[in-house]
């Protein structure tokens, strides 16, 4: 039933509007009249604002929503991964597909980013490189790059979402652009949705810790910890069967080749 419910609110939410956004919104029509003829009572003085009526918002609902969230795989995986590139030194790292309003804003003070994605990017960064390319058709050399990552992409590959064509094998094919361009003693950081081994059309895959092995069977694991359904945190080197426990939890792994 929960789950049942969950897939509406998406849909719902997708198609039309955020019921809990609408709610907030209701809310807060009667805070915003009053704030308005409030503001318009008080506004006196020779460097006043003046309310004009062309320029009129409605943004009060803010008022009953939470400051923010940090329960929620990103925030937690893009400081991991963020962490680990501090602490190895790494000078140049590339990224394929990661936010960047995340995990590739925070790296960007202390390391120069060469960024990947299938879509086109207009941007000019301190330390920021980017390269319009496909993960299932890097534009790398063989055994080319010591620092890699991936977080939060793979998942999407061939389900047709980002523009990328529509192929079931998508993710495999994906996974080995990856270890082909990682170069030997370098490191992939890499994080993928985990739990009970699922597809959600078109949004995401959900894959078992075992699947993500086979998917990179060339290369070692080094580390694997997890965001689980609470996304509290990162939980490290947990076993993979509180992985599989998971409804939408976060592998993060670290391979080494």
């Amino acid at each position: 039933m929960k789950q049942w419910l969950i897939s509406c609110y998406r849909w719902f939410s997708a198609l039309l509007v955020d019921p809990l956004r609408l709610w907030a919104q209701y809310r807060a029509l009667p805070v915003y009249v009053r704030n308005y003829f409030t503001y318009r009572r008080m506004n006196r003085g020779p460097q006043r604002f003046e309310v004009q009526q062309t320029r009129l918002m409605f943004q009060t609902a803010d008022r009953f929503l939470p400051a923010g969230s940090i329960h929620h795989h990103y925030f937690h995986q893009d400081l991991w991964a963020a962490r680990a590139i501090f602490v190895s030194q790494t000078e140049m790292h590339v990224d394929v597909g990661s936010r960047l309003d995340g995990f590739v804003s925070h790296v960007l003070p202390f390391c120069r980013v060469k960024y990947v994605d299938l879509r086109p990017l207009e941007a000019n960064v301190q330390n920021l490189e980017f390269v319009q390319g496909s993960i299932t058709q890097l534009p790398f050399a063989n055994d080319s790059v010591p620092s890699l990552s991936c977080l939060h992409v793979i998942e999407h590959i061939g389900l047709g979402r980002y523009g990328d064509p529509v192929d079931p094998q998508g993710h495999q094919v994906a996974a080995r652009e990856l270890q082909r361009v990682l170069a030997p003693g370098g490191k992939l950081y890499f994080a993928t949705p985990v739990g009970r081994q699922q597809l959600y059309f078109d949004a995401h895959r959900v894959f078992d810790p075992g699947t993500v092995l086979e998917m990179f069977h060339g290369l070692q694991l080094e580390s694997f910890h997890l965001i689980d359904d609470r996304a509290t945190g990162v939980r490290e080197d947990i076993d993979f069967l509180l992985a599989r426990q998971c409804t939408y939890g976060c592998g993060l792994f670290v391979f080494t080749k």
